[in-house]
């Protein structure tokens, strides 16, 4: 892709990725999972059945499509159909539930939604309860099941063109987590994620040889640019696994001769804790590349000792599309960095006046560049607040060495990261004092072995709340469950008489001990 040309106005579309690598390699397979195989050929085809569906369904140009399913290989089908005709996905975690829903599906204000059957009730839940908050007719939900959705792609027509979608056009909404407790939808643009995507192919070297492994789920920005677009942009074949499981990914590495293992901290220590390690060839795999979340060094000298394959670490967000630093192959490599700023990212250290930091100096990690997002969808106080002066302001406390590595130190909010999700306290501590024996509660992170980081809520109980509170801990820990995300809601609920609270009578989440 020549930067220099690139404008704004310039036509281009993701989708194009497909119909290139379906002409180049049509019998190639595109996308694996167990004994489904779909080859470049095949993909392109149903990516034009669901262009057909969104026509026949009136959606345009610019309209959004809600996609809410797991790894399956109907997913990336349904993505390049979107984007083929000229729409903009919104991709969803499965997990979400019907109150989460509703809010993705009334501020994107999509005009359709893609979700897969064993989610489909929370999301015609959610799409009902978005009705009923905006005063807008329920969007309609199209079941991604097995042979009734094939056979309702099979009676669409086939669009075999692609939309004439522009460089500067949006094409992704991807809905991150906010201090409010008001998910953002980042938008990312055609030109944001093809650049990315060409980053990715380069750092990796991924050829149509290649063989990646498909455990990042493909609704979070890491799986979707580094996974799915850098496999169709390079013919390679991309092996799904819809949740993960060490024993079942080490048994792909095998069957599928993996080359290239993509995974979040977890996954890594994973496969590494695994009995089956031992007896599994992992020989074919070239190197494996680790986000999301910090990466223990340990883990990082284990896995090039035990798969003998160098592990690559890096940085980004949802709204930089998202690799933005990287340990290289071809580059410095520093245990415990996030590597050096990426070909076509500007990155920065800041201090409180957006001010550049001397050297080794903490500061707020600022990124400029082609990979940075256009904007919050309809959120422009947002969009300011992150991006000033052409610099996205990403939260993360950061340092730079004299050979231009950064180092992550610390976390500027009070984000959590639980096994490479972001987990924002304020959504969850608004859940929590929905219960009514709760009069207040304060969620923190805490270091744990396996996900990164452990939820942990701490609560002050009402004065008429009686009983045991080991079973009410439990009782409120349920009550969270049941209406967060799996990945939201805490796993310890410790119960207090009160919190620590400063002058103004704001808790002080420093000074909480769990």
């Amino acid at each position: 892709m020549n930067d220099v040309a690139v404008s704004p106005l310039d036509p281009m579309n993701v989708a194009s990725m497909l119909t290139a690598s379906a002409a180049a390699f049509p019998d190639r397979t595109a996308i694996k999972m167990d004994e489904a195989e779909l080859s470049y050929a095949a993909l392109d085809r149903l990516s034009q059945k669901v262009a057909g569906l969104l026509a026949a369904k009136g959606v345009k140009r610019g309209d959004r499509v809600a996609l809410i399913c797991p790894n399956l290989p109907q997913m990336p089908a349904i993505f390049y159909g979107v984007l083929r005709a000229g729409g903009i996905v919104v991709p969803m975690n499965p997990l979400l539930k019907s109150r989460e829903v509703a809010y993705h599906l009334a501020n994107s204000e999509a005009s359709l939604a893609f979700a897969w059957e064993g989610v489909a009730a929370e999301v015609l839940a959610g799409a009902a309860r978005a009705a009923e908050d905006s005063g807008r007719d329920p969007i309609e939900v199209v079941t991604i099941d097995g042979a009734g959705f094939l056979a309702l792609l099979d009676a669409s027509a086939a669009i075999a063109e692609v939309a004439d979608t522009l460089a500067g056009d949006t094409a992704v909404v991807l809905y991150t987590s906010g201090t409010t407790g008001k998910p953002k939808g980042a938008e990312l643009t055609h030109y944001n994620l093809l650049s990315n995507c060409e980053l990715s192919v380069d750092m990796f070297k991924i050829t149509e040889q290649d063989v990646i492994f498909g455990g990042l789920p493909l609704f979070h920005i890491f799986g979707l640019t580094c996974g799915l677009n850098s496999a169709v942009r390079t013919g390679a074949c991309l092996t799904l696994l819809p949740r993960f499981d060490p024993a079942k990914a080490l048994e792909i590495i095998q069957r599928d001769q993996v080359t290239i293992f993509m995974g979040v901290p977890t996954m890594h220590i994973g496969i590494l804790r695994c009995p089956d390690l031992d007896r599994t060839d992992v020989s074919t795999i070239r190197h494996g590349v680790s986000g999301g979340s910090a990466l223990p060094l340990e883990v990082l000298r284990e896995f090039e000792s035990r798969i003998q394959a160098t592990l690559l670490e890096g940085y980004g967000l949802s709204e930089t599309s998202p690799a933005v630093s990287f340990n290289q192959l071809d580059g410095v490599r520093k245990a415990g960095s996030v590597g050096q700023a990426c070909p076509g990212a500007d990155l920065a250290v800041f201090d409180e006046n957006d001010v550049e930091v001397p050297l080794g100096e903490v500061g707020e990690l600022v990124v400029g560049g082609k990979y940075v997002m256009k904007g919050y969808w309809r959120n422009p106080e947002a969009t300011a607040l992150a991006i000033r002066d052409g610099w996205f302001h990403t939260g993360d406390m950061a340092r730079k060495d004299e050979d231009g590595v950064y180092f992550i130190v610390d976390r500027k909010k009070d984000m959590i990261l639980r096994g490479g999700y972001n987990v924002y306290p304020r959504e969850v501590e608004e859940v929590l004092y929905e219960h009514p024996a709760v009069a207040e509660a304060a969620v923190v992170g805490r270091p744990d072995e396996v996900h990164g980081e452990e939820i942990y809520a701490v609560v002050g109980i009402k004065a008429e709340a009686v009983g045991d509170h080991a079973a009410l801990a439990e009782e409120i820990k349920e009550f969270a469950k049941e209406r967060l995300a799996a990945y939201k809601y805490p796993r310890h609920v410790l119960i207090v008489d009160s919190l620590p609270k400063g002058p103004t009578g704001k808790i002080l989440k420093r000074e909480i001990q769990v």
